[in-house]
């Protein structure tokens, strides 16, 4: 999974026959159908069969499809957990995960279906490494707003009093081989604050953004990819790498760099990343 693009992860109503529609056509990476924080509880019930018919109609491509569903804790949870196993769908997400029983609770009714966790809860950071070894488990969505209002943080700049939380859940993610998508960003016409935080997970590691509206998919998609230079690099130490192997040499020099083996399975992963982004029908 970590070798799939999860640049764009937009969230789209479960609800909404329009936006469930314009989604096939979005250059997401994945779609985040949502029957929780999206959808009104008179709608809740109703929202189910909305979505379920639009996956069932599909033309979504090679976008990866997870439907968030009610916590289990909530009155619909456990009937959007049974129908979303009746749903053309790759994975199933659970809000509010604090530890690994809440990930057998689901799964006793999702059964094979992988599922994804919010991180979004004190507990959930307190308890990521245990979630994320979870044999059902694919990846990680992290909830910064919740997480930010259980913790009775201010915003801060660059994110800072919630960096701790970023970085366990990453932590946890990266020993255990799953996929982490960051926190929404709320100002979706900033463009410039939307490129800075994608920046900022990228440089952390997160594999991709979550997104709450398609004017920042170009964004993410862009940040989260390899730039030119980098591919350019990437190439280049490889080539080098190559040839002082051939002379019986155990490193390279480029630009003035040592390169070595461990150097090498970053540039073709950088270079895997590129034609899995090519490879991607949307």
């Amino acid at each position: 999974m970590t070798d799939r693009p999860f640049r764009s992860a937009l969230y789209i109503p479960g609800s909404k026959e329009r936006a469930l529609e314009k989604a096939r056509n979005l250059p997401v990476d994945a779609i985040l159908f949502d029957l929780e924080d999206a959808v009104s509880p008179d709608e809740k019930v109703a929202a189910r069969h909305t979505l379920k018919e639009a996956l069932y109609q599909g033309g979504y491509g090679n976008r990866y499809c997870v439907v968030r569903i009610n916590g289990l804790d909530t009155e619909w949870g456990k009937d959007d957990a049974a129908e979303v196993v009746e749903m053309d769908c790759d994975a199933v997400l659970l809000p509010k995960v604090n530890s690994p029983a809440d990930l057998d609770a689901l799964a006793a009714i999702t059964g094979d279906l992988p599922i994804w966790a919010m991180i979004e809860t004190p507990l959930g950071i307190i308890n990521a490494v245990a979630i994320a070894a979870h044999p059902k488990l694919e990846g990680f969505v992290m909830g910064t707003n919740d997480l930010a209002k259980d913790l009775n943080t201010r915003k801060g700049q660059n994110r800072e009093p919630l960096l701790y939380a970023l970085e366990a859940a990453l932590l946890a993610a990266r020993a255990y081989g799953k996929v982490i998508v960051d926190g929404v960003y709320n100002a979706f016409k900033d463009d410039e604050g939307l490129k800075a935080e994608c920046e900022q997970g990228r440089d952390m590691g997160f594999d991709g953004k979550t997104l709450i509206h398609p004017a920042q998919v170009e964004i993410a998609n862009a940040a989260f990819a390899p730039s030119e230079a980098e591919v350019d690099l990437a190439n280049r130490q490889i080539a080098a790498f190559e040839e002082a192997a051939a002379n019986g040499q155990g490193v390279a020099v480029v630009d003035g760099k040592i390169v070595e083996n461990l150097h090498i399975v970053t540039a073709r992963a950088t270079l895997a990343k590129v034609a899995a982004i090519a490879a991607l029908d949307h």
